[in-house]
């Protein structure tokens, strides 16, 4: 196992504070509040209707019963409405409520432990406040804080080994952003990512192999990570993706692609 730069708790009570000391309003409160006459027999019974209602394509219904849930504290709920907000889906796209949602969660379940039903979602909503810091929201109190977005990936990557985060993390050090410039720290990150199916991760990583940055060359075991990162890629979104393989694909020997196509056969055998 690649060791880990940071403690998990180090970095737990970093965005701990950071998050919990925004200073702004409970969002959760403040959206529409409703009653526990608004029909619902439970928090469960709210977000079950919320479920519903957005499978069924009726996303006001949703959010009604997903709002209900959140006010209780339900997490699934507000990482729901918090990625509804942030992408516009069925309401308006609001990257502050967004942003408001996530920080409800960061505030109130960061102790959560890993492997758990709800830490998937947890580790979410750090990496999203990580996006956030990183970029600032315009026109809002939200501005670009690139130390409290390696806080966020950091606590993301290391303390639930979240492979967004470990991406996002890895970029930092290769981009030298908030953190010392580091491509060996970055291709390590990016190699935990890749294992677990990260596929931008994986394109990364396979460059860096191919290019021997921060890692020894190895032009074969890059252009597998490549193979790999191309077919799982979506062609609307991971252009850059294919674009990256076939370019190192053509310049690569017939002896590096067939170790390639070798290092690929033993992957999926130990995957299966």
């Amino acid at each position: 196992m690649l060791s880990l730069p940071a403690r998990a708790e180090d970095a737990a009570h970093a965005a701990l504070t950071q998050v919990g000391t925004i200073g702004v309003p409970n969002p959760i409160e403040a959206a529409n509040p409703l009653k526990p006459e608004s029909g619902f027999k439970s928090v469960g019974d709210a977000f079950r209707s919320g479920i519903r209602d957005y499978n069924a394509g009726d996303k006001a219904g949703a959010v009604r019963a997903l709002q209900y849930a959140a006010m209780q504290g339900h997490t699934v709920s507000l990482w729901k409405l918090g990625r509804m907000f942030a992408e516009g889906d069925g309401v308006d796209h609001d990257d502050l409520k967004a942003f408001e949602y996530f920080s409800q969660i960061a505030d109130r379940y960061a102790d959560e432990s890993p492997g758990t039903r709800q830490a998937p979602f947890v580790s979410s909503a750090f990496v999203a406040l990580g996006g956030y810091f990183l970029e600032g929201i315009a026109g809002s109190y939200v501005k670009p804080d690139i130390s409290r977005a390696v806080d966020m990936f950091q606590y993301a990557a290391s303390y639930y080994g979240d492979p967004d985060g470990q991406y996002a993390l890895a970029r930092l050090y290769l981009e030298g952003q908030g953190v010392p410039k580091d491509a060996r720290q970055g291709a390590r990150w990016l190699k935990l990512a890749a294992e677990k199916g990260h596929r931008q991760a994986q394109a990364l990583l396979g460059n860096l192999l191919i290019m021997g940055q921060g890692v020894p060359r190895h032009p074969g075991l890059g252009l597998m990570w490549l193979t790999l990162a191309r077919d799982a890629s979506d062609a609307d979104k991971d252009a850059w993706i294919t674009e990256l393989h076939d370019k190192n694909f053509a310049a690569a020997s017939e002896a590096e692609r067939k170790q390639a196509l070798s290092y690929l056969e033993q992957y999926i055998r130990k995957k299966q």
